[in-house]
């Protein structure tokens, strides 16, 4: 009788060991961002290299749908081919503030980049390049053009404001602009930030002040295809 009473309690004990133990996410760890509040799509898919719209699509959002604080979007491609819904972070869940940096955006109007690349491109700022374009160096995916501090930074074609804030490691006061579906450009270390987003933009608007890296007045321009970093100089004009 004594023998049946402990192997009972032992099997109780098992099962209320498998039992008690909450389910695993699976939207969480490698492959899963959570989204702070200053983030946009376009300034997490420029953080890791990827394209805002594979971006979006691999988490079955619209690319001007706002993001949430807490909510967790999937980085790499689902296996299979299969798209999954992104699990809402509890923040989301409970609070349906977009994060600070990620307005709700008017879905596209006839005023908005799409489609169209720029037939023409313009410097962002007076100076000389400091350096040349290396790929495989994150300081050096675009190029870092001298000037005096508080110089004017224009926007290099007409687009729109898809980011501005100061989110991004190793970037400072950033401002980044689509172009077009394909073509994004980004202007770091600014001094100041001229620009909101959201706001559509000519080609020569000043969005920013120039700011300094390594005490030297200086900008940081990229431009990206696809969420690639590609060599400015083959599309900034000759001077």
């Amino acid at each position: 009788m004594k023998s049946a009473i402990v192997s009972a309690f032992a099997v109780i004990m098992l099962v209320s060991c498998v039992t008690v133990s909450p389910p695993s996410q699976v939207s969480r760890g490698p492959g899963w961002y959570t989204v702070k509040r200053s983030d946009t799509l376009y300034s997490i898919a420029w953080r890791y290299g990827l394209d805002y719209k594979q971006l979006a699509r691999w988490n079955r959002i619209d690319v001007n749908e706002p993001i949430y604080p807490g909510q967790r979007l999937r980085l790499l491609k689902p296996q299979g081919g299969v798209v999954a819904e992104a699990a809402p972070g509890k923040s989301n869940a409970t609070k349906k503030t977009p994060a600070a940096s990620s307005k709700a955006e008017t879905r596209a109007s006839s005023s908005e980049p799409r489609g169209r690349d720029p037939n023409k491109w313009i410097w962002p700022t007076e100076g000389k390049p400091l350096n040349t374009f290396l790929a495989s160096k994150l300081d050096r995916r675009g190029i870092d053009i001298a000037g005096k501090l508080g110089q004017p930074v224009r926007a290099v074609a007409d687009g729109k404001v898809v980011y501005s804030g100061n989110g991004l490691a190793g970037y400072g006061n950033l401002i980044i602009i689509r172009h077009s579906d394909t073509y994004l450009s980004a202007y770091a270390y600014c001094q100041e930030r001229l620009v909101q987003e959201g706001v559509t933009v000519k080609a020569g608007k000043v969005v920013a002040k120039m700011g300094s890296r390594d005490n030297t007045a200086q900008l940081h321009f990229e431009i990206r295809r696809n969420g690639k970093p590609v060599d400015p100089m083959k599309y900034l004009p000759n001077r």
